[in-house]
């Protein structure tokens, strides 16, 4: 994406409440530009959004490095035809939070996304007595817990929502692996191209055939294309039959990567380009 330095104002959507890692996300990507951030309940609010062009983009955690992939967004973006523009990597620290005052052995309540407690398992096998209740996500559990006041009530949430809720936090840096971050894409409703551009996502649909995913990942080496993800999602109309999500490096203006997406007709039904970006580095 290329900065505007500010001078038109930027509609940017995210799902969650203010002090969500997607937020601190738009943030950090959006440091230097005028924008107007809108929240919404779901994945799929943000993506509906974009598609209609309510906001002009929108951002979404796709992988983190502890629980692997959100599939669920790969699918969205696809289903509303968005296009990924960029990438921004955020590094996950989770804390106990609670209300001020509150002590540790109080705790019977915790409240956060899913993710954020498979992200601390090891902290609440130390903890048993704190029943961990999902919630939307991460901050809006902390919002819970800051809304309604109770000694006995916690939530795992970054700094930011701490900051943000005026809660204090009870225990720092809880999650298993202190080298836990979440990549996020950001999506377009048209696909941008940027001649700095260093990652292709890619969606592709294989031929019903002995070795194709074989030599689909054999083309990718030939042409000099290193693959940094792969994911597979079920085609719902055709059972036992898969997408695969892919991100590989390259520009599409480079010819190793045309001669590769011509030889790649080969071996698949059908492939779809979701994005050329910078490729961004934890």
């Amino acid at each position: 994406m290329e900065k505007n330095n500010g001078k038109n104002k930027i509609y940017v959507g995210y799902q969650g409440v203010e002090g969500a890692y997607s937020h601190l996300a738009i943030e950090e990507y959006f440091k230097d530009e005028n924008i107007e951030e809108f929240n919404y309940s779901i994945f799929e609010d943000v993506l509906e959004a974009v598609s209609k062009g309510e906001i002009e983009y929108g951002i979404l955690p796709i992988e983190n490095s502890s629980t692997g992939g959100i599939t669920e967004v790969y699918d969205l973006i696809r289903q509303y035809n968005c296009f990924i523009i960029g990438e921004k990597i955020i590094k996950v620290d989770h804390n106990l939070l609670a209300y001020p005052g509150t002590k540790l052995e109080d705790i019977r309540e915790v409240y956060s996304h899913p993710q954020g407690f498979a992200q601390c398992r090891g902290f609440f096998k130390e903890h048993p007595k704190m029943k961990q209740i999902p919630y939307y996500n991460t901050a809006r559990g902390a919002k819970l817990v800051s809304e309604e006041k109770k000694n006995y009530m916690g939530a795992v949430a970054g700094k930011q929502a701490a900051k943000r809720y005026n809660l204090e936090i009870l225990a720092s840096n809880i999650n298993a692996n202190k080298n836990n971050y979440t990549r996020f894409f950001i999506i377009s409703k048209k696909m941008i191209k940027n001649e700095k551009a260093n990652k292709i996502t890619m969606v592709v649909t294989l031929k019903h055939e002995p070795g194709s995913l074989y030599k689909l990942l054999g083309c990718f080496s030939n042409y000099n294309m290193n693959m940094e993800n792969i994911e597979s999602r079920p085609i719902a109309e055709e059972p036992w039959q898969y997408f695969f999500h892919i991100d590989v490096t390259g520009n599409l203006e480079e010819e190793n990567v045309r001669k590769a997406l011509e030889k790649m007709k080969e071996f698949v039904s059908e492939y779809k380009v979701l994005g050329n970006y910078i490729g961004e580095k934890k």
